[in-house]
């Protein structure tokens, strides 16, 4: 086997390999001989079909069979001889394939580039620390009853929090636009669900007012037509109807697993789960920061193959959480889903995948597999079963590779946050989850 290698551009090489005619031919031979022993023509009896004969009829196929097999067999000898690692598929162009001539390939493809990795000691990171009070218990049990608040129907002015039943439409210039008519629609005041000003109108309104409203779409409104139009609303007020909260009781907790009529013991679940949403806003707040710092001190080449491989990830992930299914699959995504909504996002990933490749390489840093169970064990710990979740993750490969990469990112966090400037600032609850809520 003859090799050469060039780089064409940046990332981008070009190999080429030729192959002797002859390794070619014993296996076209070899397979034919194999075939001629159990292959049935008329005229013939089995076993018995001259290898000429088997060579005209089959010859061709099994040529073009064995041509793909060493082809691509000898390219990964080829980049193992010339020491290069191929980030995703290669381009392999035949550019001689005639029989009794040598075989000769050209591919091309990326190399994973080089990566250095930065002084962790001028990373600045900032830590923050806080605890979970009986003022935050409070409100998260007031969001709780919130979300399962009823709605009960008034005779009276419609005040902010208010649900209002209503039937609404717009025009601009006297036309009615898309988009703009609504009818059986129901409205919290104060939700901020439609344009400034929509809302706010509607507070005093009485069941079976109707009302116009002279109001202005948002400059970034997402229409281009409607942006910074002025525009009329005629809203129709059918009912109004004001929260009510539901009791701390026992029905009450029993939606949250405490079958028992125990407040003391609801609040202190609620508090635990708190607890864990706390720990992980703040550990992914400071993991966040350490990548960041990782991305800017660190510049690295990006293979386009790894990108467009990541948007694709990205845009059936999407699909996914959105409702894709079987019924969906002959959609074109990537029309429904142009690649720009995604490269930055798959630039940013794939960046970060080679830089904490590297740390771990020359850190030598390893999976630590206490960890791994300490993480499968907290995942589980929110089933009624814990111990079948446990298991179930232990049997399957791909979700134990999962937490197993995610315990390599935490370890590779640890071991930067060794080095870095890390400095401890204390925060409310609120302040610790809303900044991770908007990230």
């Amino acid at each position: 086997m003859q090799v050469s290698i060039e780089t064409t551009s940046g990332l981008e090489r070009r190999l080429t390999v030729g192959i002797p005619a002859d390794q070619v031919d014993s296996e076209v031979t070899k397979r034919l001989q194999q075939a001629a022993k159990t292959v049935r023509l008329n005229g013939f009896r089995k076993g018995k079909v001259p290898l000429k004969v088997v060579r005209q009829r089959f010859g061709a196929g099994v040529r073009q069979e064995v041509l793909g097999e060493v082809i691509n067999r000898t390219f990964y000898e080829a980049v193992q001889k010339e020491d290069v690692k191929p980030a995703g598929q290669p381009d392999i162009e035949a550019t001689q394939l005639d029989e009794g001539k040598d075989v000769e390939f050209v591919a091309t493809f990326e190399v994973y580039p080089e990566v250095a990795v930065s002084d962790f000691a001028a990373f600045e990171i900032t830590r923050l620390n806080a605890e979970v009070t009986g003022a935050d218990i409070d409100n998260m049990i007031e969001v709780l009853r919130k979300q399962n608040a009823s709605w009960e129907e008034v005779e009276r002015a419609a005040a902010d929090g208010d649900q209002l039943t209503i039937d609404f439409l717009g025009s601009k210039d006297g036309e009615e636009f898309e988009g703009g008519k609504g009818e059986g629609h129901e409205l919290v005041l104060g939700s901020k669900s439609m344009i400034p000003g929509f809302e706010d109108g509607l507070v005093g309104a009485v069941a079976g007012e109707q009302k116009t409203l002279s109001l202005t779409f948002p400059d970034d409104y997402h229409a281009e037509a409607l942006k910074g139009a002025a525009v009329e609303f005629k809203v129709t007020v059918h009912k109004i109807c004001q929260q009510r909260l539901p009791e701390l009781d026992a029905e009450f907790f029993a939606k949250y697993g405490v079958e028992e009529n125990d407040e003391e013991k609801f609040r202190a679940d609620v508090k635990a789960n708190m607890e864990r949403e706390l720990s992980n806003a703040a550990k992914n707040k400071t993991k966040n920061q350490v990548m960041d710092a990782l991305l800017g001190a660190t510049e690295v080449d990006l293979p386009k193959a790894l990108i467009s491989s990541e948007i694709e990830s990205l845009r059936n992930q999407m699909f996914q959480k959105f409702g894709g299914g079987a019924s969906n699959q002959n959609l074109d995504l990537k029309s429904l889903m142009p690649d720009d909504m995604f490269t930055e996002q798959a630039e940013r990933r794939v960046a970060l995948g080679l830089i904490v490749g590297e740390v771990v390489k020359s850190a030598d840093i390893k999976v630590d597999g206490d960890r791994v169970r300490a993480m499968v064990d907290e995942i589980a710990s929110t089933y009624q079963e814990p111990e079948e979740v446990v298991n179930y993750y232990y049997s399957n490969r791909e979700l134990l590779s999962g937490v197993e990469s995610a315990v390599l990112e935490d370890q590779v966090v640890d071991h930067i946050l060794a080095t870095a400037k890390v400095t401890e600032k204390q925060c409310s609850y609120d302040e610790v989850t809303k900044q991770e809520n908007a990230e």
